[in-house]
């Protein structure tokens, strides 16, 4: 072929797209902030929203959720590339960021609405959160009480918790004005997330800063 008409073949061609296995998994892990901040510097993780699941309250507010009575978890829906990691992955990578052994909340957020959970939409699901649960437990040696929940309907949480964690918009907090990435590094560490998770899963601990 002629190089004139190879290059006409080549910009005619159509093009081919590889298809990509794109899934979602909801998990609960106390404040969503944290859950986000964590998945979303995951490789094969595109987004990580913030929401509420497993209340019966419809279209529940943050104020609500935390204040008790919706039923409501803070909760993350992750949306991940199943061919660079896969469901069983994110699960054992979940199961070492939390305190799964807490089952009145996480760190110094206290409450229903901060407890650890995993929703699955099937049995499928179902049958491989429990393994990754049970493999959990076995390394950890205590006793994990992260519920497997059904999933229902996953509610968005307002913009304002969107992203948080890198947000620069400025927010006046008890150490005077601040961007939002500022005051959500002062209350991870305030909360002791990280040292907790640390004391708990030493080197298995993914997302503590080493």
């Amino acid at each position: 072929m002629k190089p004139i008409l190879a290059t006409l073949f080549l910009l005619v061609a159509p093009q081919v797209s590889v298809a990509r296995d794109i899934q979602t998994m909801i998990v609960a892990g106390g404040c969503f902030w944290c859950v986000e901040a964590d998945f979303e510097s995951v490789d094969g993780v595109s987004k990580a929203v913030s929401g509420y699941i497993g209340g019966s309250t419809k279209n529940p507010t943050y104020k609500e959720v935390v204040r008790g009575g919706t039923g409501h978890f803070e909760a993350v829906k992750i949306t991940y590339d199943a061919d660079k990691i896969g469901y069983r992955k994110m699960l054992d990578l979940f199961f070492r960021s939390v305190d799964p052994t807490d089952a009145g909340g996480q760190f110094c957020d206290r409450g229903d609405s901060y407890r650890t959970a995993v929703f699955v939409r099937n049995g499928s699901e179902a049958k491989i959160a429990q393994q990754a649960k049970a493999a959990a437990q076995r390394d950890l040696g205590r006793k994990i009480v992260t519920p497997i929940l059904e999933a229902g309907k996953f509610y968005r949480a307002e913009r304002y918790h969107q992203d948080y964690y890198r947000s620069k918009t400025v927010v006046v907090t008890r150490f005077g004005p601040k961007t939002k990435a500022e005051a959500y590094k002062r209350y991870r560490k305030g909360c002791g997330r990280d040292a907790r998770v640390q004391a708990l899963w030493g080197d298995a601990a993914p997302f503590v800063k080493k």
